[in-house]
């Protein structure tokens, strides 16, 4: 990848390994616009919906209607690792479904790429980006261990907790991805770069990635 051109970076992670603030850095390290929260922020003001339930909706396989009326109660404690404006549904949206929600990013990501050079934190950019020239997918992943007990630290929760939020979030994102990849998200085929994040820091994994890229 040659980093004098416009350029693409894709972070996926795990959640726990640490993976979004290794994109935070590295989009730092090499001056360039990160794309996160504004994904989600954009995706909100799309739909009118919370980051939670954007996620919730994105994992359901079927009909997620039912579901996401429920979502009008009061904010459960599961909630704020999502979303940490804590809001509820300004306006429900009956007819927004997942195609609508993946339609959208796939607009958002590719108008950020056009932008200008970038790195973006998952949101199967490895996938709606791939015809894109000058890009690197990477993949962060992490023992289990070790990303329930950063989870614990980060957002003070029990480890039971923890592991509850953690399993959730995982099997959501990839039956999204696979909904319309095709792909499981683990598979490290998708990636130019996957990195173990166990005994290293974030820094020393954007020192990882920056050796790969100018290698």
């Amino acid at each position: 990848m040659d980093t004098k051109e416009k350029f693409v970076i894709t972070v996926a992670r795990e959640v726990g390994s640490g993976g979004h603030t290794v994109g935070r850095k590295l989009a730092q390290r090499l001056g360039v616009h990160y794309s996160d929260k504004e994904l989600i922020r954009n995706l909100r003001e799309k739909f009118n919906l919370t980051t939670y339930s954007i996620e919730k909706l994105k994992g359901e396989k079927k009909s997620w209607l039912a579901d996401f009326m429920n979502l009008v109660a009061p904010v459960p404690k599961r909630e704020l690792i999502m979303d940490t404006d804590s809001r509820f549904v300004q306006d429900l949206r009956g007819d927004v479904t997942t195609d609508d929600i993946f339609r959208a990013e796939s607009e958002i990501l590719n108008a950020i790429a056009d932008e200008d050079s970038c790195v973006i934190a998952g949101r199967s950019g490895f996938f709606v980006l791939k015809d894109r020239p000058n890009k690197l997918d990477v993949f962060i992943t992490a023992s289990r261990e070790n990303r329930i007990q950063r989870i614990v630290r980060k957002q003070h929760l029990t480890e039971t907790e923890a592991e509850t939020i953690m399993d959730s979030i995982d099997q959501s994102r990839d039956n999204y991805v696979k909904r319309y990849t095709g792909k499981s998200r683990y598979d490290a085929r998708n990636y130019d770069l996957v990195i173990n994040a166990d005994n290293h820091t974030e820094d020393e994994i954007v020192d990882i990635i920056l050796s790969y890229i100018h290698t």
